[in-house]
């Protein structure tokens, strides 16, 4: 599905004393590479705010004068986009997940579709918008007012009919508005049901590949080379089935089986390392 996205990233973030919000981190990654992340298939992703270091290329926009509020900034943000469709986001939303974005661009509402959060609130900077009428609707205010600067979000989407749509994931509408937030993300982030997903999604996105890990895959081969061989062996072992999926990828393979082929593989040798600490002959087992 083709859309563009766009997010605002400017806000003064008062009741974190000022703090630089965007880049704050949780799980090693900023929140605005991680909501970066949410969009990664859009067209042409606008960033509205200061600019800084990006985990992808964006393209940046800024309201006038810095500082004029959310329809501002969307305004200063839809103008650098072309398609029929605009993601709108917010710069701090840690859980954001790609599956509650495609949920929203999918959505069939007449101007498009915000997220509604499990207590039932509209969240108008989780939402898809029909990029006409919601360019209409900002010239009219911005006739109406004789400027964007300082209008709530409200009188803008008031005019808009949105389809509300439920989060793929629980969290993905929750946001860090204060310093309890963000220590609530990252406590969240350390979860042992989901420390490993999360840990596996920072690390991926840090050396720049986007490939389906089976996590179980891994894990009894690790296990295999621990038990089987030595326990040092265990992430030498993963290193070198990692080495041979790149290569086997370069040459056409698909990056996900290469790495289900060889962890096949190098399993099926750990057994046979094992195998060989067992007395050759059975009837060594019971002598002495």
């Amino acid at each position: 599905m083709s859309y563009d996205a766009i997010v605002l990233a400017g806000g003064a973030a008062r009741r974190l004393g000022g703090a630089d919000k965007p880049g704050l981190r949780v799980g090693g990654r900023a929140l605005l590479d991680r909501v970066l992340d949410a969009c990664a298939d859009a067209g042409t992703t606008v960033v509205v705010g200061g600019r800084r270091a990006t985990a992808r290329p964006v393209r940046w926009a800024r309201e006038d004068p810095p500082g004029g509020g959310p329809v501002a900034a969307l305004d200063a943000g839809l103008r650098a986009t072309t398609a029929g469709l605009v993601l709108v986001l917010s710069a701090d939303l840690p859980f954001l997940d790609r599956d509650t974005v495609r949920a929203l661009l999918a959505a069939d509402g007449p101007d498009g579709a915000l997220l509604r959060d499990p207590d039932g609130r509209d969240q108008p900077l989780v939402a898809a918008y029909r990029a006409e009428p919601l360019r209409r609707e900002i010239a009219l205010l911005a006739t109406e007012h004789g400027t964007l600067n300082g209008l709530p979000l409200r009188a803008l989407t008031a005019e808009l009919d949105l389809t509300p749509v439920a989060p793929a994931a629980p969290l993905a509408s929750f946001d860090c508005d204060t310093w309890e937030d963000l220590a609530a993300a990252r406590a969240r982030i350390r979860e042992h049901g989901t420390v490993l997903e999360q840990w596996i999604n920072a690390a991926k996105n840090e050396l720049g590949i986007d490939v389906d890990v089976d996590v179980t895959a891994l894990l009894d081969l690790a296990r295999d080379a621990a038990h089987g061989v030595a326990r040092p062996a265990a992430p030498l072992t993963t290193f070198l089935v990692g080495y041979a999926a790149a290569r086997a990828e370069a040459q056409g393979a698909d990056p996900a089986q290469a790495v289900l082929d060889a962890c096949r593989k190098t399993a099926e040798l750990a057994l046979r390392w094992a195998d060989e600490a067992q007395p050759a002959d059975p009837q060594e087992s019971g002598s002495g």
